[in-house]
């Protein structure tokens, strides 16, 4: 662990770019929000997140002096303030880490976790039958005990040089003097604006006057600066023993429901579900991908798996060589294997034995890459494997069963590297746009709704399920913070969120840059589709209208949505230079930024940005 400075560090270049201005209720007009820009080239560190103050205030730390593990928390509390509705201190997350000192990758399980008064049957009716998903969510019983604050902690103990209240400087400057209202924002917040007046404090915060924000309004959020505040003086052990602690459980027992809305169902969070949690160090995930070693988050995750299999199977293919039909056939057959596989094993370990070595073993890939035709797509679901240790040619594998996952599509990713060549990629989340919808009064806070990734009702009850609800488990994930190292050296980062589209996000920006050899910036900005073991796969309307002919002709069938993902990375380039990119147009579009940029920076399409990397 780094020693701690014993010095405040020269932040006050945090306050550049926060606006002062009357709180949203009685905002006038203030302007277009800060532009954003989803390239950036430069040295002395990069952050890359969907929101410009955020990629600011991390900016500011790694110009301060402060480290990656720095700038990540910083960043972090940010998005906590103008990304309420994905992340926060209610919510969770998981930490992915290249210490350059010593060349080693480490992770942090922020996950929420179950209280232990919940069972098996939490989310089903008096008959049996599982809660309609609304009605689960918008309720005390969807929140877990949150893994934020501790993540936060055990990150700057672990990795960075910053104190808690150095690192929250610039958050709580946000927070107070407010933010340029943009259309994202407005609109996240009229779409949940049914679910935000059902509880009394989430509707003064976020309707101020009795409607969403306008759009270059200024936003402030004066309970959160506060709570900021609180924990910058005394600690997070607030959140989890103190004061805080006691607000929050209150709040998940007796929800503060509006006048004039329909009760709610209480929550079974106790004291002893906030004072016992930990966010535990876990070893990551790693494959050999074309000679690139590529880390990823473990369960209770099954982003690493995943990932990390459907790579291991697309291995087996030349996708460098391929055409562009053939090789997103692959990749849309290797997802739903890795999926089938998934969603069989991969749950909590502290509660299931997950198979993970097997899981990411190459010779289990090549018996899951036997399966796929070239000519023809397999019939969806795909049935799980079984990694057993005992591989050979094509076997006809186990049952299948579809899963249609509840992950909300929400969530938000941050991806930053330092001067040093230290690089975190950190994925946190508060669940649903807007989580639960309970906020803690007078706190400025949202609570997750963490709870509902549970599985409600085992498909299939003659088989294991491992992701039903139990005392004290965590939910399975599929955040997937990936970090990809060369020769031992950090070549790039990235994540997403979207719920379980998160996964094939990475896995298709992966093999975009590694494979078909396109800059990050391409790589992350390509048309995209998901293919999650459903007999449809997700596809945005320029993949359809590039693509889909010529893949419904390998029986491939196509469920249109508006975009999937919303990604950030950072690349380590030749001549000492970071590349910074997050996306171009979803969510409103990313914000990417360097700490000195290099000037007369190349176009996107430059080829000078996709050096060939791997041995694909």
């Amino acid at each position: 662990m780094p020693r701690r400075r014993t010095f405040l560090l020269a932040l006050t270049a945090l306050t550049a770019g926060v606006l002062t201005g009357p709180t949203a209720a009685n905002a006038a007009a203030a302007g277009p929000p800060p532009e954003k820009q989803p390239l950036a080239i430069g040295s002395g560190g990069a952050v890359a997140t969907v929101d410009p103050d955020a990629t600011r205030v991390g900016l500011d730390v790694l110009a301060a002096g402060g480290n990656a593990a720095d700038a990540a928390v910083a960043a972090a509390a940010a998005l906590g303030v103008t990304e309420p509705y994905s992340a926060g201190i209610g919510g969770g997350g998981f930490f992915v880490y290249y210490d350059a000192a010593t060349g080693k990758v480490s992770t942090i399980d922020g996950r929420e976790t179950a209280p232990l008064a919940m069972g098996a049957d939490a989310f089903l009716d008096a008959h049996g039958n599982a809660l309609p998903f609304e009605e689960a969510v918008e309720s005390g019983l969807s929140v877990g005990t949150p893994g934020t604050p501790r993540t936060w902690t055990r990150a700057l103990d672990e990795f960075g040089t910053l104190s808690l209240g150095q690192a929250l400087q610039g958050a709580i400057r946000l927070a107070d003097k407010g933010f340029v209202v943009d259309e994202t924002f407005r609109q996240q917040t009229a779409d949940n604006e049914a679910k935000f007046r059902r509880f009394a404090p989430t509707a003064d915060l976020f309707l101020p006057g009795g409607a969403p924000p306008e759009v270059g309004s200024i936003f402030r959020n004066p309970d959160l600066a506060d709570t900021y505040e609180l924990l910058a003086a005394k600690g997070v052990d607030l959140v989890y023993t103190g004061e805080l602690a006691h607000e929050i459980v209150t709040t998940v027992q007796d929800p503060p429901v509006a006048a004039g809305q329909p009760e709610v169902r209480s929550g079974l969070l106790e004291p002893v579900d906030l004072a016992r949690y930990t966010a535990p160090d876990r070893e990551p995930t790693h494959v050999d991908y074309r000679g690139l070693d590529v880390y990823g988050m473990p369960p209770p995750s099954s982003g690493g798996s995943t990932v990390g299999e459907a790579l291991n199977i697309l291995e087996r293919f030349p996708m460098s060589s391929l055409s562009d039909v053939a090789a997103l056939h692959r990749y849309l057959e290797a997802s739903a294997l890795a999926f089938a596989d998934r969603n069989a094993y991969v749950g909590d370990p502290a509660y299931v034995q997950v198979p993970l070595a097997e899981l990411l073993s190459d010779e289990f890939a090549a018996e899951r890459a036997c399966a796929i035709d070239p000519d023809m797509a397999l019939p969806k679901p795909v049935p799980a494997g079984v990694p057993d240790g005992d591989y050979g040619p094509c076997p006809s594998g186990a049952s299948a069963t579809a899963a249609k996952g509840t992950e909300g599509l929400s969530t938000t990713h941050l991806t930053v590297a330092d001067k040093a060549g230290d690089v975190a990629s950190y994925t946190l989340t508060i669940e649903q746009t807007g989580g639960s919808g309970i906020t803690v009064p007078g706190r400025g806070f949202l609570l997750n709704n963490e709870l509902t990734d549970f599985t409600f009702k085992a498909a299939d009850l003659t088989k294991p399920e491992p992701n039903l609800p139990a005392p004290g488990k965590r939910p399975r994930s599929s955040m997937s913070p990936t970090i990809v190292l060369n020769d031992g050296a950090p070549l790039l980062a990235l994540g997403s969120p979207g719920g379980a589209t998160i996964i094939t996000t990475v896995l298709q920006t992966l093999v975009n840059r590694i494979d078909r050899h396109m800059s990050l910036l391409d790589a992350i900005a390509a048309p995209r589709a998901s293919q999650r073991n459903n007999p449809t796969t997700d596809a945005e309307p320029a993949f359809l209208k590039k693509y889909g002919p010529a893949l419904e002709k390998l029986g491939h069938e196509f469920a249109p949505v508006d975009e999937i993902g919303a990604a950030t990375g950072v690349e380590f380039l030749p001549g000492g230079l970071l590349l910074a990119a997050a996306e171009p147009e979803r969510r409103g579009g990313g914000s990417a930024g360097v700490v000195h940029e290099v000037a007369g920076n190349p176009d996107a399409g430059d080829p000078r940005l996709a050096p060939r990397i791997g041995n694909g």
